[in-house]
């Protein structure tokens, strides 16, 4: 069914941070429209801010249901802005983006392998006082033999205004199918700035020294805390729905972005 033509969702799980103003815009939303446990939902809406968003789509990932935030926190790039009149028509007429989050496995130095879901990046960091150095493979291919930096990230489109944009990483459009491989701080070679790679490129980091330059992951603040190696790739499989008010979806947003 196109998105202009979407039923009026009546059955709306509420979702809400621990925030004062998230907390407040709950009590209102849940006396106008009621609240429906997430497993009998048409549509999830998630108050609060773009953490809270992403924490909302990891929990709700099984359910393939429909996200549409409401911005009670501080940025809300993934959200819309809040309202209480009118949800139901607004929920109506909202335009869906489908994105698809990272999958990355890490070793840490006892041999466990970790496993986590990113949304907008995984990034590589340094633990301790020197800087790291990283070997950085695409589809099994060496491209860069040593990266000394602070740090490396991998965004997607939906997280290229995140911490990718922080490190001058560029902003990538939501239908673009790339990656955005973005160095922090990087000592040699000087000053590299990263590079573009298809949606579909395995990105494999490795990490020399690893005993004296210690390095930690983290996918959408979850963190291992010491690795020797780190792969992301695309999970194709998954897909998060985000619905935003005409005009403002997240296309839009990425554009506009740039002319800041």
């Amino acid at each position: 069914m196109p998105d202009h033509q979407r039923a009026t969702p009546r059955r709306i799980a509420f979702f809400a941070s621990t925030g004062e103003s998230a907390q407040n815009a709950l009590a209102s939303l849940v006396a106008l429209y009621g609240n429906t446990p997430a497993t009998e939902a048409e549509v999830i809406v998630a108050l609060g801010g773009d953490g809270f968003m992403l924490q909302t789509l990891h929990g709700t990932q099984a359910l393939d249901l429909p996200v549409y935030g409401m911005n009670c926190g501080t940025v809300g790039f993934l959200m819309n802005e809040f309202g209480i009149d009118g949800l139901l028509e607004r929920l109506a007429a909202a335009e869906e983006t489908v994105i698809n989050p990272l999958r990355m496995r890490a070793m840490d130095p006892d041999g466990t392998l970790h496993e986590a879901l990113a949304i907008n990046e995984v990034s590589l960091l340094r633990a301790g006082p020197q800087a790291a150095k990283l070997r950085i493979s695409v589809d099994g291919r060496e491209r860069m033999a040593e990266l000394v930096c602070d740090g490396a990230l991998l965004s997607t489109p939906a997280g290229s205004t995140a911490y990718n944009y922080s490190a001058h990483g560029p902003i990538l459009p939501i239908g673009s199918d790339v990656l955005a491989l973005t160095a922090m701080a990087a000592f040699r070679p000087r000053r590299w700035r990263g590079a573009l790679l298809p949606k579909t490129a395995l990105v494999r980091f490795d990490v020399i020294e690893a005993d004296k330059r210690p390095v930690m992951a983290d996918a959408d603040s979850r963190a291992v805390r010491r690795v020797l190696w780190v792969e992301i790739r695309s999970a194709a499989d998954i897909a998060h729905r985000i619905l935003f008010d005409p005009g403002h979806g997240l296309e839009e947003r990425l554009t506009r972005e740039q002319f800041i």
